[in-house]
């Protein structure tokens, strides 16, 4: 995943893979996204991006798979 900022227009670009883009759909007036041929998302586009957030810092946290074990409370 890619997050690009363009500053100059204040737009953020968030793509996903390499996917070729097929269709663009409007979720709301500035709220982009793009499809590949079978539906999948290729990226999102944020315009006025910066009303929407702080992008002078991004921060990326991935989620364990599998929750750790539950600790027994012995009785």
């Amino acid at each position: 995943m890619k997050i690009k900022y363009f500053e100059d227009t204040d737009t953020a670009l968030l793509e996903f893979g390499g996917g070729v883009p097929a269709e663009t759909r409007e979720l709301s007036e500035d709220i982009y996204i793009d499809l590949d041929a079978a539906g999948h998302v290729v990226s999102i586009t944020l315009e006025h991006a910066s009303v929407r957030g702080d992008f002078s810092e991004v921060s990326f946290l991935q989620m364990n798979r599998k929750a750790p074990p539950a600790l027994e409370v012995e009785s």
